[in-house]
Protein backbone atom coordinates (compact mmCIF):
# COMPACT_ATOMS: atom_id res chain seq x y z
CA UNK A 1 0.00 0.00 0.00
CA UNK A 2 1.39 3.27 -0.45
CA UNK A 3 -0.06 6.87 1.08
CA UNK A 4 -2.85 5.33 2.59
CA UNK A 5 -4.50 3.59 -0.98
CA UNK A 6 -4.20 7.37 -3.30
CA UNK A 7 -1.59 5.70 -5.50
CA UNK A 8 -0.05 3.23 -7.30
CA UNK A 9 3.46 4.08 -6.78
CA UNK A 10 7.08 4.88 -4.48
CA UNK A 11 8.55 2.55 -3.13
CA UNK A 12 5.97 -0.23 -2.55
CA UNK A 13 5.27 0.10 -5.79
CA UNK A 14 8.71 -0.81 -7.92
CA UNK A 15 9.27 -3.33 -4.94
CA UNK A 16 6.05 -5.32 -6.18
CA UNK A 17 7.01 -4.74 -9.63
CA UNK A 18 10.26 -6.27 -8.82
CA UNK A 19 8.52 -9.37 -6.88
CA UNK A 20 5.66 -9.85 -10.17
CA UNK A 21 8.95 -10.40 -12.11
CA UNK A 22 11.30 -12.17 -10.53
CA UNK A 23 8.93 -14.16 -7.26
CA UNK A 24 6.50 -15.68 -9.28
CA UNK A 25 5.40 -17.89 -6.19
CA UNK A 26 4.59 -14.78 -4.67
CA UNK A 27 0.95 -13.43 -4.43
CA UNK A 28 0.63 -9.74 -4.46
CA UNK A 29 -1.95 -7.46 -3.15
CA UNK A 30 -2.81 -4.04 -3.46
CA UNK A 31 -4.91 -2.24 -1.57
CA UNK A 32 -6.25 1.09 -3.23
CA UNK A 33 -8.77 3.68 -2.32
CA UNK A 34 -10.43 3.30 -5.88
CA UNK A 35 -9.74 -0.20 -6.77
CA UNK A 36 -11.10 -0.14 -9.97
CA UNK A 37 -9.18 2.47 -11.23
CA UNK A 38 -6.05 0.19 -10.85
CA UNK A 39 -6.04 -2.77 -13.48
CA UNK A 40 -2.02 -3.72 -13.46
CA UNK A 41 -0.91 -6.99 -14.08
CA UNK A 42 0.25 -9.61 -11.46
CA UNK A 43 -1.56 -7.94 -8.38
CA UNK A 44 -4.82 -8.51 -6.63
CA UNK A 45 -6.51 -4.97 -5.70
CA UNK A 46 -8.87 -4.64 -2.76
CA UNK A 47 -10.81 -2.01 -1.85
CA UNK A 48 -8.78 -0.28 0.99
CA UNK A 49 -10.37 -0.08 4.71
CA UNK A 50 -12.99 -2.88 2.79
CA UNK A 51 -13.71 -6.21 4.65
CA UNK A 52 -11.38 -7.74 1.60
CA UNK A 53 -8.75 -5.29 3.00
CA UNK A 54 -8.51 -6.56 6.33
CA UNK A 55 -8.64 -9.92 5.47
CA UNK A 56 -5.67 -9.58 3.28
CA UNK A 57 -3.69 -7.43 5.85
CA UNK A 58 -4.19 -9.42 8.41
CA UNK A 59 -3.52 -12.76 6.80
CA UNK A 60 -0.37 -11.90 4.85
CA UNK A 61 2.97 -13.07 5.56
CA UNK A 62 4.54 -9.81 4.25
CA UNK A 63 2.84 -6.31 4.93
CA UNK A 64 4.97 -3.37 3.30
CA UNK A 65 4.11 0.58 3.19
CA UNK A 66 5.97 3.43 2.94
CA UNK A 67 3.25 5.90 5.77
CA UNK A 68 2.40 5.12 8.88
CA UNK A 69 -0.27 2.94 9.99
CA UNK A 70 -3.21 3.86 11.53
CA UNK A 71 -3.85 2.02 14.95
CA UNK A 72 -6.33 -0.11 13.37
CA UNK A 73 -3.37 -2.39 12.08
CA UNK A 74 -2.44 -4.90 15.08
CA UNK A 75 0.12 -7.17 13.75
CA UNK A 76 -0.33 -10.57 13.73
CA UNK A 77 2.01 -13.35 15.27
CA UNK A 78 4.40 -14.02 12.49
CA UNK A 79 3.70 -11.41 10.44
CA UNK A 80 6.64 -9.13 8.63
CA UNK A 81 5.99 -5.78 8.42
CA UNK A 82 8.42 -3.47 6.39
CA UNK A 83 7.93 0.48 6.91
CA UNK A 84 10.14 1.37 3.49
CA UNK A 85 9.23 5.51 4.09
CA UNK A 86 8.41 7.66 1.41
CA UNK A 87 12.18 9.06 0.24
CA UNK A 88 15.73 8.18 0.40
CA UNK A 89 16.72 11.77 2.18
CA UNK A 90 14.60 14.15 3.94
CA UNK A 91 15.13 17.84 3.72
CA UNK A 92 12.26 19.07 6.16
CA UNK A 93 12.92 17.57 9.43
CA UNK A 94 10.77 14.60 10.29
CA UNK A 95 9.04 12.49 12.91
CA UNK A 96 10.34 13.06 16.50
CA UNK A 97 13.20 15.95 15.07
CA UNK A 98 9.90 18.04 14.10
CA UNK A 99 7.80 16.96 17.03
CA UNK A 100 6.25 20.81 17.59
CA UNK A 101 4.98 20.35 13.99
CA UNK A 102 3.11 17.03 14.96
CA UNK A 103 -0.23 16.24 16.50
CA UNK A 104 -0.73 14.63 19.64
CA UNK A 105 -2.72 12.06 17.83
CA UNK A 106 0.34 12.22 15.17
CA UNK A 107 3.23 11.16 17.54
CA UNK A 108 0.92 8.67 19.33
CA UNK A 109 0.13 6.89 16.02
CA UNK A 110 3.60 6.71 15.20
CA UNK A 111 5.58 5.41 18.07
CA UNK A 112 2.31 2.70 17.96
CA UNK A 113 3.67 2.05 14.23
CA UNK A 114 7.24 1.91 14.78
CA UNK A 115 6.81 -0.87 18.03
CA UNK A 116 5.06 -2.91 15.04
CA UNK A 117 7.55 -2.43 12.22
CA UNK A 118 10.05 -5.54 11.75
CA UNK A 119 12.31 -3.72 9.36
CA UNK A 120 12.89 -0.03 8.03
CA UNK A 121 15.27 0.81 5.13
CA UNK A 122 17.28 3.62 4.20
CA UNK A 123 18.84 5.37 1.37
CA UNK A 124 22.08 6.90 2.76
CA UNK A 125 24.37 6.99 6.14
CA UNK A 126 22.74 10.34 6.71
CA UNK A 127 19.23 8.82 6.81
CA UNK A 128 19.92 5.62 8.92
CA UNK A 129 20.87 8.83 11.34
CA UNK A 130 18.20 9.97 11.41
CA UNK A 131 16.16 7.54 11.84
CA UNK A 132 17.80 5.95 14.24
CA UNK A 133 17.24 9.24 16.10
CA UNK A 134 13.75 10.30 15.42
CA UNK A 135 11.94 7.26 14.33
CA UNK A 136 10.74 5.89 17.58
CA UNK A 137 12.07 2.70 16.45
CA UNK A 138 15.11 0.40 17.71
CA UNK A 139 14.74 -2.32 14.98
CA UNK A 140 17.17 -3.11 12.60
CA UNK A 141 17.60 -0.79 9.31
CA UNK A 142 18.93 -1.78 6.26
CA UNK A 143 21.15 -0.17 3.39
CA UNK A 144 19.39 -1.02 0.56
CA UNK A 145 18.69 1.88 -0.81
CA UNK A 146 15.33 2.91 -1.75
CA UNK A 147 13.39 0.75 -4.73
CA UNK A 148 11.72 3.79 -5.96
CA UNK A 149 15.10 5.20 -6.95
CA UNK A 150 15.81 1.56 -9.07
CA UNK A 151 13.54 3.82 -11.70
CA UNK A 152 16.19 6.30 -12.52
CA UNK A 153 18.99 4.17 -12.86
CA UNK A 154 16.90 2.01 -15.32
CA UNK A 155 14.85 3.85 -17.19
CA UNK A 156 14.19 2.69 -20.91
CA UNK A 157 13.41 4.88 -23.74
CA UNK A 158 10.41 2.44 -24.24
CA UNK A 159 9.36 3.92 -20.34
CA UNK A 160 10.06 7.19 -21.10
CA UNK A 161 8.10 6.98 -24.45
CA UNK A 162 5.33 5.15 -22.45
CA UNK A 163 5.21 8.36 -20.01
CA UNK A 164 5.38 10.79 -22.78
CA UNK A 165 2.70 9.54 -24.63
CA UNK A 166 0.19 9.31 -21.61
CA UNK A 167 1.30 13.14 -20.57
CA UNK A 168 0.24 14.02 -24.43
CA UNK A 169 3.36 14.93 -25.12
CA UNK A 170 5.86 14.64 -27.71
CA UNK A 171 8.87 12.62 -27.04
CA UNK A 172 11.01 15.51 -28.69
CA UNK A 173 9.48 18.31 -25.91
CA UNK A 174 11.95 19.16 -23.52
CA UNK A 175 9.97 18.68 -20.04
CA UNK A 176 10.83 20.81 -16.86
CA UNK A 177 8.76 19.42 -13.90
CA UNK A 178 7.97 22.62 -11.05
CA UNK A 179 7.10 20.19 -8.13
CA UNK A 180 6.75 22.45 -4.67
CA UNK A 181 5.64 21.10 -1.27
CA UNK A 182 3.19 22.62 0.73
CA UNK A 183 2.33 25.11 3.35
CA UNK A 184 0.71 24.42 6.31
CA UNK A 185 -1.67 27.03 5.59
CA UNK A 186 -2.28 25.58 2.28
CA UNK A 187 -1.11 28.91 0.55
CA UNK A 188 0.11 29.42 -3.26
CA UNK A 189 1.66 32.82 -2.51
CA UNK A 190 5.33 31.43 -3.09
CA UNK A 191 4.66 29.43 -5.49
CA UNK A 192 4.25 32.80 -8.02
CA UNK A 193 6.77 31.57 -10.68
CA UNK A 194 6.54 32.94 -14.29
CA UNK A 195 6.17 30.16 -16.46
CA UNK A 196 6.80 31.84 -19.54
CA UNK A 197 10.11 33.25 -18.68
CA UNK A 198 11.08 30.26 -17.18
CA UNK A 199 10.61 28.84 -20.48
CA UNK A 200 12.28 31.13 -22.33
CA UNK A 201 15.59 31.00 -19.87
CA UNK A 202 15.53 26.67 -20.29
CA UNK A 203 15.03 27.17 -24.30
CA UNK A 204 17.77 29.84 -24.34
CA UNK A 205 20.33 27.49 -22.32
CA UNK A 206 19.43 24.11 -23.04
CA UNK A 207 18.33 24.65 -26.36
CA UNK A 208 14.70 22.56 -27.62
CA UNK A 209 11.18 23.60 -27.25
CA UNK A 210 10.14 23.28 -23.53
CA UNK A 211 6.95 22.56 -21.84
CA UNK A 212 6.03 22.65 -17.94
CA UNK A 213 5.02 19.85 -15.45
CA UNK A 214 3.03 21.58 -12.85
CA UNK A 215 2.61 18.59 -9.44
CA UNK A 216 1.37 20.23 -6.30
CA UNK A 217 1.85 18.43 -2.99
CA UNK A 218 -0.96 15.80 -2.71
CA UNK A 219 -2.57 17.98 0.40
CA UNK A 220 -3.12 20.59 -2.29
CA UNK A 221 -4.83 18.62 -4.93
CA UNK A 222 -7.63 21.09 -6.56
CA UNK A 223 -6.11 23.84 -6.10
CA UNK A 224 -3.45 23.83 -9.28
CA UNK A 225 -5.89 25.75 -11.68
CA UNK A 226 -4.52 28.69 -9.63
CA UNK A 227 -1.43 28.76 -10.81
CA UNK A 228 -2.08 27.69 -14.65
CA UNK A 229 -1.78 30.89 -16.97
CA UNK A 230 -3.70 30.79 -20.12
CA UNK A 231 -1.17 32.50 -22.10
CA UNK A 232 0.85 29.79 -22.21
CA UNK A 233 -1.06 28.46 -25.54
CA UNK A 234 -1.16 24.86 -23.01
CA UNK A 235 2.12 24.50 -22.25
CA UNK A 236 1.11 24.21 -18.76
CA UNK A 237 0.26 20.36 -18.49
CA UNK A 238 -1.07 19.88 -14.55
CA UNK A 239 0.05 16.35 -13.15
CA UNK A 240 -0.78 17.08 -9.76
CA UNK A 241 -3.03 14.30 -10.16
CA UNK A 242 -0.63 11.72 -11.76
CA UNK A 243 -0.42 8.64 -9.70
CA UNK A 244 3.97 8.52 -9.80
CA UNK A 245 6.23 11.51 -9.51
CA UNK A 246 9.21 9.28 -10.06
CA UNK A 247 7.54 8.31 -13.59
CA UNK A 248 7.57 12.51 -13.80
CA UNK A 249 10.91 12.62 -12.74
CA UNK A 250 12.08 9.86 -15.40
CA UNK A 251 11.29 12.42 -18.29
CA UNK A 252 11.79 15.69 -16.96
CA UNK A 253 14.60 17.08 -17.97
CA UNK A 254 14.88 19.76 -15.58
CA UNK A 255 13.50 19.74 -12.15
CA UNK A 256 12.52 23.02 -10.45
CA UNK A 257 10.92 22.67 -6.26
CA UNK A 258 11.94 24.01 -3.46
CA UNK A 259 11.94 21.69 0.22
CA UNK A 260 10.75 18.40 -0.91
CA UNK A 261 12.65 15.15 -0.72
CA UNK A 262 11.94 14.52 -4.37
CA UNK A 263 15.19 16.89 -5.04
CA UNK A 264 17.39 14.08 -3.66
CA UNK A 265 15.76 11.23 -5.55
CA UNK A 266 16.08 13.65 -9.07
CA UNK A 267 20.16 14.13 -8.19
CA UNK A 268 20.94 10.53 -8.96
CA UNK A 269 20.10 11.47 -12.75
CA UNK A 270 22.69 14.54 -12.75
CA UNK A 271 20.61 16.71 -14.65
CA UNK A 272 19.76 20.20 -13.57
CA UNK A 273 17.65 21.03 -10.50
CA UNK A 274 17.08 24.54 -9.44
CA UNK A 275 15.04 25.09 -6.20
CA UNK A 276 13.42 28.48 -5.88
CA UNK A 277 12.37 29.62 -2.69
CA UNK A 278 11.42 33.35 -2.04
CA UNK A 279 10.15 32.62 1.23
CA UNK A 280 12.49 30.50 2.53
CA UNK A 281 13.07 32.51 5.88
CA UNK A 282 9.09 32.01 6.62
CA UNK A 283 8.96 28.09 5.87
CA UNK A 284 11.77 27.50 8.53
CA UNK A 285 10.76 29.37 11.07
CA UNK A 286 6.62 28.60 10.50
CA UNK A 287 6.58 25.17 8.78
CA UNK A 288 9.36 23.23 8.99
CA UNK A 289 12.98 23.41 10.13
CA UNK A 290 15.58 21.93 7.94
CA UNK A 291 18.53 19.12 7.96
CA UNK A 292 20.43 20.79 5.62
CA UNK A 293 21.85 24.60 5.23
CA UNK A 294 20.02 25.00 1.90
CA UNK A 295 22.45 27.29 0.53
CA UNK A 296 25.40 24.56 1.20
CA UNK A 297 23.14 21.77 -0.86
CA UNK A 298 24.36 21.24 -4.76
CA UNK A 299 21.25 23.10 -6.24
CA UNK A 300 21.68 26.74 -7.02
CA UNK A 301 18.97 28.80 -4.81
CA UNK A 302 16.85 31.15 -6.33
CA UNK A 303 14.85 33.96 -4.58
CA UNK A 304 13.05 35.50 -7.11
CA UNK A 305 12.07 34.85 -11.15
CA UNK A 306 14.95 37.13 -12.17
CA UNK A 307 17.88 34.96 -9.53
CA UNK A 308 16.02 31.42 -11.32
CA UNK A 309 16.06 32.98 -14.41
CA UNK A 310 19.67 33.62 -14.15
CA UNK A 311 21.15 30.77 -11.87
CA UNK A 312 19.48 28.47 -15.52
CA UNK A 313 21.53 30.78 -17.97
CA UNK A 314 24.61 30.86 -16.16
CA UNK A 315 24.54 26.98 -15.42
CA UNK A 316 27.65 25.15 -15.98
CA UNK A 317 26.86 21.30 -15.67
CA UNK A 318 30.65 20.25 -14.56
CA UNK A 319 30.44 22.20 -11.40
CA UNK A 320 26.65 20.93 -10.89
CA UNK A 321 27.91 17.29 -11.32
CA UNK A 322 31.20 18.08 -8.54
CA UNK A 323 28.81 19.34 -6.27
CA UNK A 324 26.67 16.35 -6.34
CA UNK A 325 29.36 14.22 -6.10
CA UNK A 326 30.89 15.73 -3.53
CA UNK A 327 27.43 15.82 -1.50
CA UNK A 328 26.67 12.13 -2.23
CA UNK A 329 29.72 11.30 -0.27
CA UNK A 330 29.06 13.51 2.17
CA UNK A 331 25.76 11.80 3.28
CA UNK A 332 27.42 8.12 2.00
CA UNK A 333 24.51 6.80 -0.32
CA UNK A 334 23.51 3.75 -0.64
CA UNK A 335 21.70 4.16 -3.97
CA UNK A 336 23.28 1.96 -6.57
CA UNK A 337 20.01 1.05 -8.94
CA UNK A 338 19.67 -2.23 -7.06
CA UNK A 339 17.30 -1.27 -4.11
CA UNK A 340 14.07 -3.70 -5.01
CA UNK A 341 17.29 -6.91 -5.26
CA UNK A 342 18.54 -5.69 -1.87
CA UNK A 343 15.45 -5.51 -0.08
CA UNK A 344 13.72 -8.54 -1.54
CA UNK A 345 17.08 -10.15 -0.29
CA UNK A 346 16.77 -8.75 3.26
CA UNK A 347 13.32 -10.19 3.72
CA UNK A 348 13.72 -13.62 2.34
CA UNK A 349 16.58 -14.20 4.27
CA UNK A 350 14.49 -12.83 7.94
CA UNK A 351 10.83 -14.13 7.32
Amino acid sequence: MSYYGSDYGCNPKYLSEYIVLNRKDWKVVWAFVSPKEHNIEGITTVKYLSYKYFFHLLTSKVFVTNYRMTELYKKRAGQFYVQTWHSSLRLKKIEADAVDSLTDNYIRMAKADSKQTDLLISGCQFSTEIFRRAFWYDGPIVSTGTPRGDVLFNRSEELTYRIKKSLGVNSEDKLVLYAPTFRKDHSLESYNIDFTCLMSSLSQRFGGAWRVLLRLHPHLRGLSEGLLNKETDGKIIDVTSYDDILELLCVSDVVVSDYSALIFDFAVTNRPCFLYVPDLECYTLNDRQLYFDIKKLPFPICRNNNTLSNSILEFDSLTYENRLKQFNKMIGTFEKGHACENLMREIEERI
